[in-house]
């Protein structure tokens, strides 16, 4: 194990510090300084190694914790790296973007602040690119099997790399212009710099893996086609399909879904342009939902010069604390303060939208806000609570209802659930015996580590139906549903 006595002489939990508000508002980098190596020691050396490590269990890809921790805190990286990779083919995605189940249902939690697990893993992976221990592995020989991967996000990339990896001939298809789906353009880069897709990218396309972006499956080709082309095909495109706000003024010019205005930001912040750009400049801006959809709305508006932000919750601020109802090991729902929180604006829980208001060129001026209330179980607007919040932009961030339908139903003719996702069996597939799903599109909208390990999970599917068998690692079925947003 690690420090035999380090959860007793380190008790506090330490994590990087994230650059002053005032700078980082500045620019669009990464908004954490870099750890002091020694206080990543300390930490790692708070891991026990337990007997029974239940953050194996928070874990969807059931990555070995205890054994890269006890690893950092001997020093020893390369070792560290190796463990980390058996079991997570994107340790630097995961480790920025998580919100680490794992450190939920550490042990140590039960009485003190949990390992700063994920910190930990995004240290070893920052560590292996700078030193060149993260290198392609190309297969040993060639199956003469092809499969194209549809989505080039968590789900798709960790399918493709698996299946790559197995000797398959792997193409991965994106519609947008560059490959890495909501890694690439949902995410803002003060979260995730994109630098660290394209180191991921070499290593893939070093072993093997195509990539063809700016090809829409269903429109440049069509899924029959692709079915002709290829042995099997995984389709990971996501769960794309922003949930409404269908109430009165919805049309109002100046109301926009998360994801519309997200996109625009992160092409522009690639070099792109983005004609009529949609902007925060100088505007009030009230953002509508209280997850991290609506986070990343909130530090963008920051950085484009909001005069104002305001963040809409329908439902009650979450305690800080473990509540008695969420017991350990299991994943809480507590009150965060995000770095874009950390920036400026004002939160509101219990805040029900009612109307948006528009002046008279049809553009949105405020929004009419009410209480919320529960009545028997339902969150509805109190009667006689209304308000008016001034608003030149919104911004609706509650979340995503499924995948979209159109050419999947329409050529694929695969059926879907009551909540809106492809159906599949325990193996992924589809009612169609050459054709899978992975991700969010199957799942429904979901963790970023969930997308992963059903990533790595459906790739071992395909083997097996492409093969009859299949060397590679299984984490998870479609029936572990497990955590999800």
């Amino acid at each position: 194990m690690a420090d035999p006595k380090g959860f007793l002489k380190t008790q506090e939990r330490e994590l990087p510090k994230r650059r002053p508000v005032p700078v980082r508002i500045m620019d669009w980098k990464e908004v954490y300084e870099n750890q002091d190596p020694a206080q990543l020691r300390r930490q790692a050396g708070r891991c026990m190694d337990c007997g029974v490590p239940f953050c194996h269990a928070g874990c969807p890809l059931g990555n070995l914790i205890p054994e890269w921790n006890d690893l950092m805190w001997r020093g020893e990286g390369r070792q560290a790296i190796e463990r980390l990779h058996a079991t997570n083919n994107f340790p630097e995605f995961t480790g920025r973007l998580c919100p680490a189940p794992c450190e939920s249902s550490c042990v140590l939690g039960i009485n003190q602040p949990a390992v700063t697990i994920k910190q930990v893993e995004v240290s070893i992976i920052d560590q292996a690119f700078s030193n060149g221990w993260v290198t392609p592995h190309p297969p040993e020989r060639l199956t003469g099997k092809t499969v194209a991967v549809v989505g080039s996000g968590p789900a798709g990339l960790a399918a493709a790399q698996q299946l790559t990896r197995a000797g398959h001939t792997v193409a991965v298809y994106e519609r947008d212009d560059r490959i890495g789906g909501l890694l690439r353009y949902g995410i803002p880069d003060f979260k995730m710099e994109k630098r660290q897709i394209e180191l991921r990218l070499a290593q893939m396309q070093a072993e093997g893996t195509r990539f063809r972006a700016g090809v829409e499956i269903g429109r440049d080709i069509s899924w029959e086609d692709l079915r002709t082309r290829y042995d099997a095909v995984v389709v990971a495109t996501g769960a794309t399909v922003p949930r409404d706000l269908p109430i009165p003024g919805r049309d109002a010019l100046g109301v926009h879904f998360a994801m519309e205005y997200l996109v625009q930001q992160n092409k522009v912040v690639a070099g792109g342009t983005v004609p009529n750009q949609i902007t925060a400049e100088g505007k009030h801006v009230v953002v509508i939902g209280g997850g991290d959809t609506g986070a990343d709305c909130i530090g963008t508006a920051h950085r484009q010069g909001a005069l104002s932000v305001t963040n809409l919750a329908i439902g009650v601020q979450p305690p800080s604390e473990r509540p008695e109802h969420q017991p350990w090991p299991t994943d809480p729902t507590l009150f965060e303060v995000s770095s874009a929180h950390e920036e400026g604006g004002e939160r509101v829980f219990l805040a029900s939208t009612v109307e948006f208001l528009s002046n008279d060129a049809g553009e949105v001026r405020a929004l009419r806000v009410a209480e919320t209330e529960y009545v028997d179980g339902r969150r509805v607007p109190k009667s006689g609570t209304e308000r008016e919040i001034p608003a030149d932009l919104v911004l609706i961030a509650m979340g995503f209802t499924g995948p979209e339908k159109d050419y999947l139903a329409g050529q694929l003719e695969v059926p879907f659930d009551d909540r809106g996702n492809v159906v599949r069996d325990d193996d992924y597939r589809t009612t169609l015996s050459d054709v899978f799903v992975a991700g969010d599109a199957g799942r429904g909208q979901s963790l970023i580590v969930w997308a992963i390990a059903e990533g790595r999970a459906a790739a071992a599917a395909v083997d097996r139906y492409l093969e009859g068998e299949t060397q590679l690692p299984s984490p998870v079925r479609p029936r572990d549903r497990g955590i999800t947003i």
